[in-house]
């Protein structure tokens, strides 16, 4: 396992931007962040969930508390791209991220079922009890995405990142082999997310306020979700619906049947 940060608490907050606004934040961001020395990256992750989608169906009802279970790598994806999983969790508006990293075809390995091992730590153990709690979960969605990071100069918990080209594919199991997906936003839009553990900076609330950016509710696997079930209603025929059990059992029944 590889040193780097496993445990975040922090809050997350959510803007949806378009090109103008972007560029006026980033010019107004200089004198208080910078881009991390990764610059552009490309975010790739599979979320696991049961057969029926209990994860982020229950995410989508908004409840005070919600957790997801992801596999993340960086860049071009093979056996020895360092992974990670992670439990992310949410509770009353703070956000608790616990994650272990190693080599992806371990990883990818265990949660696949098959020889692969995500070691003995603690974290490791809460992903396994994890595991057992929801019994069997299965690659949902592949989600990835060009993110811009940026660190505060002064306060180093402060994040801000801005995520762009955000795909989805329901159909996607293995980012050693990833496939295009669907777009999630509209051309020029970016998803940007501010993370910090403390006070929220007042500065940077003002100039928000000035460019018209507000905070949003935008999950990227929930508004896949949504779209995933769309797409399925609107193109598929009932009878299809019907024959194809495993692969369509995801559809909430309220809506399928």
């Amino acid at each position: 396992m590889s040193n780097y940060r496993e445990v975040f608490k922090r809050k997350e907050v959510k803007y949806l931007l378009d090109e103008g606004q972007y560029e006026q934040l980033m010019a107004y961001l200089e004198g208080m962040a910078k881009i991390d020395t990764y610059g552009l990256s490309r975010i790739n992750n599979i979320y696991y969930d049961t057969e029926d989608y209990r994860l982020i169906r229950t995410s989508i009802e908004k409840t005070l508390y919600k957790e997801k279970l992801r596999l993340r790598t960086y860049g071009n994806t093979n056996d020895d791209t360092n992974a990670f999983v992670e439990i992310k969790k949410k509770y009353d508006g703070i956000v608790y991220k616990r994650r272990i990293s190693g080599k992806y075809k371990d990883l990818y390995g265990y949660l696949s079922g098959d020889e692969g091992s995500i070691g003995t730590s603690q974290i490791s153990k809460e992903i396994e009890e994890f595991i057992k709690l929801y019994g069997n979960l299965i690659p949902a969605m592949s989600i990835c995405y060009d993110r811009i990071a940026m660190a505060g100069i002064y306060d180093p918990d402060l994040r801000v990142t801005f995520d762009s080209n955000i795909e989805w594919n329901s159909d996607c199991s293995d980012l050693r082999q990833i496939k295009k997906g669907h777009q999630l936003l509209k051309k020029g839009q970016r998803l940007m997310e501010i993370k910090i553990a403390g006070a929220f900076p007042i500065e940077l609330s003002r100039m928000l306020s000035e460019l018209g950016i507000f905070p949003t509710s935008f999950s990227k696997y929930g508004a896949g979700y949504k779209t995933m079930v769309r797409k399925r209603l609107t193109v598929l025929p009932a009878a299809g619906r019907v024959s194809a059990k495993r692969k369509y059992s995801g559809l909430p029944k309220a809506i399928c049947c």
